[in-house]
């Protein structure tokens, strides 16, 4: 049984205490045989399954309610709960609402009405697609270009490691527009997956499948009513969009690492060496305190950040950036340990404690790497510092 009583501290209310109760009900009852086998198959019918128990409701806003807004700590919640039941599960959840961010902070009324009432019921499947092969990080860099041509723009250029790709049913693009040099040049696009000119370059395979793919864009015709805000807002719309679900990244790596704590916690009870439990060895018993305290310092840090959000914060870049810094490395630590104390069993391919190890690495790059992270708190620090 997963430590429950963080969800006494201050930074919940009663509805989010009961979204964890039902999720956590609902993920032991749902996710138990989930067959990894075909990625793209379970994926769609996790999405639908989310869908038709109300929790993709979560990951936007409601189209026909103009004071609908996004709860970031229900939002974490949710991906630390379907992190710690499957990994496969939490990244279907999350790409609901990384895909349609865009849409629901800065999309017209019938943007929203047109793509959030599918992807909030589970049934269309939506994709985010910044990174570049030449720019991740470094999105003020973006080659991809959209070009004004009559009542519409041509989309030209690629982007990779898009999550969903090649299984979405609609993409927001971000390409350079060209209204200033550097950040202040890009826009966001709404893009179906069936708009002629977009195809998939190449399906990506990596050691916690799931599924990514390359995307080109060939004289790529879209009207130009599938903008999303305005002409040259692309960059701002994309931290925007990073500064809500950033958090959450770390609130599925906190998942992640509380399974790993779980299964640890079960084995050093249950496995005896030289004729004692193993959670008597005071070595033993460093790793938990090591990993309890790792844990816990996670969850500080995410759920400040998203109660920070829910408060009406405009910007929580350093508060998510040091939830998702801390929340991803520990996480890593914490399931290396859990390794350490499984032996053999920890690396045994099929193990949960095997796929929490591959299943960690990711999050310490995608939605701006550790590095990344650690300047984007660094400069807003000097700046606090200075008063600006």
């Amino acid at each position: 049984m997963a430590d429950r009583s963080f969800l006494q501290w201050p930074f919940f209310d009663d509805v989010h205490r009961d979204i964890a109760d039902r999720a956590d009900d609902w993920a032991a009852c749902t996710l138990g045989d989930i067959d990894h086998s075909n990625l793209d198959t379970t994926c769609k019918t996790l999405v639908s399954a989310l869908g038709d128990a109300g929790w993709l409701r979560l990951t936007a806003v409601d189209p026909m309610d103009d004071t609908s807004r996004i709860d970031v700590r229900s939002l974490c919640i949710l991906r630390e709960t379907l992190a710690r039941h499957d990994g496969l599960a939490d990244f279907a959840f999350a790409m609901q609402g990384l895909g349609t961010g865009a849409i629901s902070l800065f999309g017209t009324a019938e943007q929203k009405l047109e793509w959030l009432s599918q992807t909030r019921e589970g049934k269309a499947l939506s994709a985010f697609a910044l990174s570049e092969p030449a720019s991740g990080s470094d999105v003020a860099n973006m080659a991809m270009t959209a070009t004004r041509d009559g009542d519409g723009y041509v989309l030209n250029g690629e982007k990779t490691w898009i999550s969903n790709g090649g299984i979405a049913d609609v993409y927001t693009v971000f390409a350079r527009t060209g209204e200033a040099p550097g950040a202040k040049g890009l826009s966001v696009f709404i893009v179906p997956a069936d708009t002629p000119g977009l195809e998939i370059a190449e399906r990506l395979d990596v050691v916690a499948p799931h599924p990514l793919a390359r995307l080109r864009f060939a004289d790529c015709r879209i009207p130009a009513s599938a903008m999303i805000g305005a002409p040259g807002a692309g960059f701002r719309i994309a931290m925007s969009v990073l500064d809500v679900f950033r958090s959450t990244v770390a609130a599925a790596a906190l998942g992640f690492a509380r399974r790993a704590l779980d299964e640890s916690l079960a084995r050093v009870s249950e496995r005896e060496l030289f004729g004692a439990p193993m959670s008597d060895l005071q070595m033993v018993q460093g790793h938990i305190a090591e990993m309890a305290l790792d844990v816990d310092a996670s969850a500080l840090l995410v759920y400040r950040a998203a109660w920070l959000k829910d408060q009406g914060a405009p910007r929580v870049s350093r508060e998510a950036a040091m939830a998702k810094l801390y929340a991803t490395d520990h996480a890593q630590d914490v399931i290396d340990k859990a390794v350490q104390l499984h032996g053999g069993d920890g690396v045994r391919k099929g193990h949960i404690v095997e796929s929490l190890y591959r299943e960690i690495r990711a999050l310490r790059i995608y939605e701006g790497a550790s590095d990344v992270q650690k300047v984007v708190i660094a400069r807003q620090t000097l700046a606090n510092a200075k008063g600006d």
